[in-house]
């Protein structure tokens, strides 16, 4: 199981025509704690503070998110969407159907290859399944939990 935390990251850059921006961007973190999801966002961004305005950035925010599935190709997507999807179930005992909403993220270019990309990670699921919503994010990449070498 994984935990998931959305670390929101700021700092100051050059634009193309010479004016200083405050940017930020959002990362989300496999970790188990707000602790070690600050420390593993520093360590992942820090390589790219010289590309800041004075190397600095600061973590402006951090909050735990809850996620189903990251469906993820090994394209070189630009765009993250949060797809709601609702399974039906049927409760063994009672016999009664029960839906179960999730919170998956797909990699993809647009809203349409997203829904592709989606219904394809859907397609062996036991269940039935509706989605519900999809929409655009501000991730800009996930960090993913790797084991100390």
């Amino acid at each position: 199981m994984n935990y998931w935390f959305e670390c929101k990251v700021s700092y100051n850059k050059q634009d193309d025509s010479g004016k200083i921006k405050k940017m930020s961007d959002i990362y989300l973190v496999d970790a188990l704690s707000f602790t070690e999801a600050e420390k593993r966002v520093t360590e992942e961004i820090t390589p790219f503070a010289t590309t800041y305005e004075n190397g600095i950035f600061t973590i402006d925010g951090i909050k735990h998110v809850k996620i189903g599935d990251i469906f993820a190709e090994e394209l070189e997507c630009e765009k993250w969407f949060k797809c709601k999807v609702t399974y039906t179930t049927v409760d063994e005992v009672s016999a009664k159907e029960r839906k179960i909403t999730t919170v998956n993220l797909v990699h993809a270019d647009d809203m349409e290859e997203a829904f592709k990309n989606l219904k394809e990670g859907l397609k062996d699921s036991i269940s039935d399944s509706d989605i519900v919503s999809m929409t655009e994010t501000a991730i800009a990449d996930i960090i993913h939990y790797s084991a100390p070498a």
